[in-house]
């Protein structure tokens, strides 16, 4: 019975319970040898967020990889408050060994970052085999415990670095739930966007001016009325350009199709759509699906449409 009560526990963590809004990164197709990882929204978020932050830095796909596996084996990709000693946060980094402060490590970017700027400093790290550049940056007493992870990881990096086109989907909320009082909408999205991708960056590609102006309300996206449910709103976000950065226009747009997908519970994204596909929230298995609704198929920009 404890065995038992052990492992219901166990998956519950891993999962995030029962009801919890799902993603999956998928390798192929369908094809019947195509290989499916399966996670929890708030995983999702935090592994677009090392993805943002690497990829923004101008490091290769692998490097993403590398901080992917890691975040998994430290926490499961969970923004944790405890650990080991003084451990906390995505990679359970050490205040008291240098890495910030209790404040700074909590926060997934600056969790992130770190994590990179040690691993750019560990020779040849990208030749190295993934648990070695772990090991080398997290110092850990399970040096071996990494390579478990490379799969997921690789896999999760092709999506969200936007090399595998169409390859990570997520339920999301259709629709706002009672009692949900997270932020949402496009301020929301505006500042996620700016959080993970730097202030810099978009207002070089001018989504300062964009998404300043379609996040406006107007009469036509404006609520209903009092307590009546919210119209959705468009925004278009123009493809940045990340430093150093060898991928093309396409890969890059792909990488922020994805962030928006993977984003879509926590701030109420109810459609994206890129590249003439679009992910709608809530739909079966929430699949990329050709965009009927558009002619267009611009690799220049992506449209997020929020539920609020």
């Amino acid at each position: 019975m404890l065995l038992a009560l052990a492992a219901y526990l166990t998956f519950q963590y891993v999962t995030g319970g029962t009801g919890a809004p799902r993603c999956t990164v998928v390798s192929g197709r369908g094809d019947g040898a195509s290989y499916e990882y399966e996670f929890t929204a708030e995983q999702a978020v935090n592994a677009a967020t090392i993805s943002v932050v690497g990829t923004n830095r101008g490091l290769p796909e692998r490097a993403v990889t590398i901080a992917l596996a890691t975040a998994i084996q430290e926490s499961g990709l969970r923004n944790i408050d405890h650990g080991d000693r003084d451990s906390l946060g995505l990679f359970q980094q050490r205040p008291s060994q240098g890495w910030g402060t209790e404040t700074q490590v909590m926060d997934p970017t600056y969790a992130a970052s770190e994590f990179y700027e040690h691993l750019a400093k560990v020779p040849d790290y990208p030749e190295l085999p993934l648990t070695v550049a772990a090991q080398r940056v997290q110092r850990s007493g399970f040096p071996d415990a990494y390579a478990k992870h490379e799969t997921d990881a690789a896999l999760l990096a092709a999506a969200l670095t936007g090399r595998a086109a169409g390859t990570l989907t997520c339920e999301g909320r259709p629709e706002m739930r009672t009692g949900d009082t997270r932020p949402g909408g496009p301020d929301a999205v505006r500042a996620a966007l700016v959080r993970d991708f730097g202030q810099d960056m978009f207002q070089e590609a001018g989504v300062e001016r964009k998404l300043g102006a379609e996040a406006s309300p107007t009469p036509s996206d404006s609520a209903t009325g009092a307590g009546g449910p919210a119209r959705p709103r468009t925004m278009t976000v123009p493809v940045p350009d990340a430093p150093g950065a060898k991928a093309g226009e396409r890969q890059r747009g792909w990488g922020l199709a994805h962030w928006a997908v993977a984003n879509a519970s926590a701030l109420h994204i109810k459609r994206v759509s890129y590249a003439g596909q679009v992910w709608t929230a809530g739909n079966t298995r929430s699949e990329w699906r050709a965009d009927a609704s558009s002619s267009r198929s611009s690799t220049g920009e992506v449209r997020i449409v929020t539920g609020q």
